[in-house]
């Protein structure tokens, strides 16, 4: 099925906001094996809306419109979609209704101009919006089925998975039942990755194990998409799969799904009934800030220290100024967190300690990292450089910090060679 994607607004079109609306929609279509063959971006006018709905009608099976369905003068896919199709554009009651009781249930009134957004196709067929205002709807425009979504990210994903990829694998004539599966790692390149898991889908010799990959560093997204006739066939299929995945990627998966590296973290302290302080410079705190916020941290993060001078940092936790003075080594991160461990009275430090290099920001640019877990009986510690600029820096540092202490409290050695670090 050939599949389009139209992306309305001049915002989007000048570049004063990201698209992440087509990245995702994109990513969780090729997920259960519908892949887009054109992406179209428009402003906010008429005649280049109508334009881009007639070709995408001409050479797509299906379409999904986003944005343009909001109560202001500028959203006009609902009328130039109705122009396109030939029919008149009405007053759709039922959405009308929803709409009033929207307002109603959070105590206000609706706006005059938000009945605009209850103006359909009299041939539209309605794609629920259960978290706005904004109606969905599906129509057909010459030999395309069109869907029609909202450009506010939250609203898009629910009508997109919940509705409109059924429709569309429907359409297709695919097998409906689709599992994805992730596996989340760091330490491994898209190459290596790739390289680790050559032949595994060929232990389903029908072809209905997908493997791909989803690189957006430090972290590798390994997935699985797979089909049967029902979850009884896809867990059969998964099983070997998942296995000689787990087998080859080994210790570098830290999280599988929609778990997070974070929330791993978060959990194997928890069962511990086990509580942590964090020492961190350059990362802006990010280390923290990555924990800090799940539900439940409140009972596990005690206490976090950002600075950029290590000598500062150091007089926060009680160390004299001259064990920090000169070269950063893992000697000096493991002081830190045994240091920071003692006086929070957490039963877990980490501290990750960066050296820049000096000079402008380049390609070249690199940091040394040197971080340590402490308890109250030991203390690991490993080091490492990585190049590539600040941010690259920055990135790897945080990555590294969260997923060595991941690593030490399942068990697993702290240190173990990956792609980003440079000897």
């Amino acid at each position: 099925m050939r599949l389009e994607i139209i992306c309305t607004g001049d915002e989007v079109l000048t570049g004063k906001i990201v698209n992440t609306n087509f990245s995702y929609m994109s990513q969780k279509l090729e997920d259960v094996g519908l892949s887009v063959q054109w992406e179209t971006t428009v402003g906010d006018d008429r005649e280049s809306l109508l334009r881009a709905f007639q070709l995408a009608s001409e050479r797509a099976d299906a379409v999904i419109v986003n944005g343009g369905l909001g109560p202001t003068i500028d959203d006009l896919s609902q009328e130039v979609a109705a122009q396109a199709a030939g029919v008149e554009l009405v007053l759709n009651e039922e959405w009308l209704t929803r709409m009033e009781d929207f307002f109603n249930r959070r105590s206000r009134i609706m706006p005059p101009n938000n009945r605009k957004q209850a103006m359909l196709p009299v041939t539209a067929e309605i794609i629920d919006n259960p978290v706005g205002t904004a109606c969905g709807f599906a129509v057909d425009i010459g030999k395309a089925r069109f869907f029609f979504t909202p450009g506010v990210p939250r609203e898009l994903r629910r009508m997109l998975e919940e509705q409109i990829i059924p429709r569309l694998l429907a359409k297709s004539g695919l097998q409906t039942s689709i599992h994805l599966k992730r596996f989340h790692s760091y330490g491994l390149g898209e190459w290596l990755g790739d390289g680790l898991l050559t032949g595994v889908e060929e232990l389903v010799p029908d072809g209905s194990v997908k493997l791909g990959f989803r690189a957006h560093y430090p972290q590798l997204e390994t997935k699985l998409t797979v089909r049967g006739a029902d979850m009884d066939e896809i867990k059969r299929k998964l099983a070997p799969v998942e296995q000689e995945i787990r087998k080859r990627l080994g210790n570098f998966i830290l999280a599988e799904d929609d778990k997070t590296l974070e929330g791993v973290i978060l959990a194997e302290l928890t069962s511990r009934q086990a509580s942590l302080s964090i020492v961190e410079t350059f990362t802006g705190g990010q280390i923290a800030a990555r924990l800090a916020h799940l539900p439940g941290a409140e009972r596990v993060f005690r206490r976090g220290l950002v600075a950029r001078d290590l000598v500062e940092l150091g007089a926060a936790v009680g160390l004299p100024r001259a064990s920090l003075e000169g070269e950063i080594t893992k000697e000096t991160a493991e002081e830190v967190a045994r240091a920071a461990r003692k006086q929070s009275g957490a039963t877990h430090a980490l501290a990750v300690l960066i050296d820049l290099d000096e000079g402008p920001d380049r390609i070249e640019f690199g940091g040394t990292i040197c971080l340590a877990i402490a308890t109250e009986t030991e203390a690991a510690s490993r080091r490492s450089r990585i190049l590539g600029g600040r941010e690259w820096v920055r990135l790897g540092a945080v990555e590294m910090g969260l997923d060595c202490l991941r690593r030490y409290l399942q068990g697993l050695p702290v240190y173990e060679r990956i792609d980003f670090e440079k000897t």
